[in-house]
């Protein structure tokens, strides 16, 4: 797999974990500790995304 389709599959999965947040925050029986690992998983994507580009970007 290239790194550029790794990107992309990295920044579908972070949009989809954002589109999940966002529900759970519309639910207000949703627990605090599900939106945290929500909140922890994109952060994850986000620096792994950023990694990506940075290594793209010295090439």
């Amino acid at each position: 797999m290239s790194i550029e389709t790794h990107l992309e599959e990295l920044e579908s999965k972070r949009q989809a974990l954002k589109e999940k947040l966002e529900e759970s925050l519309s639910h207000p029986s949703v627990d605090d500790l599900e939106i945290a690992e929500i909140k922890r998983q994109k952060l994850h994507l986000k620096d792994e995304i950023a990694r990506l580009q940075n290594e793209i970007a010295a090439a």
